[in-house]
């Protein structure tokens, strides 16, 4: 791989499908971790290549649990992307964050319970890395900026919170997340936003509200036919907003996040197999350049 991509999206299969999206081309990765959720799609887009790579598959087939988000992070890893901005649906906890408004939250709470590949240092290698930040502020900032540039009701801040999936929640969870002061909840942003994180890579959500969860008196239930219709609504947005993202960001500064692994590891370099540093390459090749 000659090109070097520095900015990735991840998202719906429609966001790589807007209007100033040229010189469009398809690339198949394969990483220690299986394959992507499809091919990543990479374009030009304000004169910047962009890679773009829907989450959940063509044509929506892996369930928030079975999307594939270490071999998705790692693939992006591959092409050299240095900022992923992650475009999600959410329901809101909060009376002032409405359907159609769009979070850039600044803090995760991760209640998912399936084993969904949480981490790259599994085994043979261990590496705690710092999340206490765990959406990139300079990212964030220029996502939010972005938003409300293309006329849209960006909210930054707010606390989100990722529970299992599929299925939505009852309205006791919904008040429980209310009262953690949690202001959205959505499904997928763990472990995404964690495995960026080890792989140094910037990470920001742009979290579309599509309903008000389960648990507003005055509102019906969120259901899938709501959440499609907000969806597809927001998304010239959205896809405004990814374009004026792209041509604002400072793709080459340098950011605390593209440092994460510095002084996380903790396994002695003798002890690391060859096996796990093949593995684990595209990852550690910073930190651990003659492992």
């Amino acid at each position: 791989m000659t090109e070097r991509i520095n900015i990735g999206v991840i998202g719906g299969s429609g966001l790589y499908k807007m209007p100033e999206l040229s010189d469009i081309e398809e690339q198949p990765i394969d990483t220690p971790f299986g394959s992507p959720s499809a091919p990543v799609v990479i374009g030009t887009l304000r004169g910047r290549r962009v890679a773009f790579l829907p989450r959940h598959g063509i044509g929506h087939v892996f369930t928030p649990s079975t999307v594939p988000y270490r071999a998705n992070i790692y693939a992006l890893k591959l092409l050299g992307v240095r900022h992923i901005i992650a475009v999600n649906a959410c329901g809101s906890l909060r009376e002032d964050y409405m359907p159609g408004d769009i979070v850039i939250p600044d803090q995760l709470i991760d209640y998912t319970k399936a084993d969904r590949g949480r981490t790259f240092f599994d085994t043979g290698l261990v590496a705690h890395v710092s999340v206490a930040e765990p959406f990139c502020p300079q990212l964030s900032d220029e996502m939010a900026a972005a938003v409300r540039a293309v006329g849209g009701v960006a909210h930054a801040g707010g606390r989100y919170v990722t529970i299992e999936g599929p299925r939505f929640s009852t309205r006791g969870e919904s008040e429980i997340y209310r009262r953690l002061g949690c202001s959205i909840i959505g499904m997928t942003t763990c472990p995404e936003a964690f495995l960026a994180r080890e792989a140094e890579i910037c990470y920001a959500s742009m979290s579309h509200i599509t309903d008000y969860d389960v648990w507003h008196e005055s509102e019906e239930p969120v259901t899938v036919d709501r959440v499609v219709a907000i969806m597809h609504r927001n998304l010239q947005i959205a896809q405004a907003a990814i374009a004026e993202t792209v041509e604002r960001l400072a793709v080459d500064q340098e950011c605390a996040c593209h440092r994460a692994l510095d002084d996380a590891i903790l396994t002695e370099r003798g002890a690391i197999s060859k096996e796990t540093a093949a593995r684990l390459q595209a990852i550690i090749s910073r930190v651990l350049p003659d492992v």
